[in-house]
């Protein structure tokens, strides 16, 4: 098992450090992409395997900073799954984001018991999804 270290800096970050995310996903956002979104959210926490020199997953969260926070994004590389890497992400950000009165997300129907875990409550959602825009291109 890796030494996994973890930030919420991207200094030092490229695209480079950021290929194979978004396993599965269509129309995966690049790299590029993906170092945007992560420089647009309110806050990002970053695993590190500084042995490979990459990024081994993510987690970004948008606030106001008063209220309401939404995780939309929690992501580990798939030979790095299963390390308790992505419950760590969240843990540190449900930590990040404490005082505010709620923390949401959406996921799919076989995450839930993953995010109870975690300490979250399955709810309701409405959502609206242009997949023709996935890419973020």
């Amino acid at each position: 098992m890796p030494a996994v270290t973890y930030t919420d800096s991207l200094d030092g970050i490229t695209p480079d450090h950021l290929r194979g995310f978004f396993a599965g996903w269509p129309e995966a956002p690049a790299p590029e992409t993906h170092l945007r979104l992560l420089r647009g959210s309110s806050h990002i926490l970053l695993a590190l395997d500084p042995a490979a020199g990459r990024v081994v997953g993510f987690i970004t969260a948008v606030s106001d900073g008063v209220l309401a926070a939404y995780i939309p994004l929690l992501e580990v590389l798939p030979e790095y799954q299963g390390q308790g890497i992505g419950s760590e992400l969240v843990r540190r950000m449900l930590d990040t984001l404490r005082g505010l009165y709620m923390v949401d997300l959406v996921c799919d129907e076989g995450l839930k018991p993953f995010y109870e875990r975690c300490g979250m409550m399955s709810y309701h959602a409405m959502i609206k999804r242009d997949y023709s825009r996935q890419s973020g291109r």
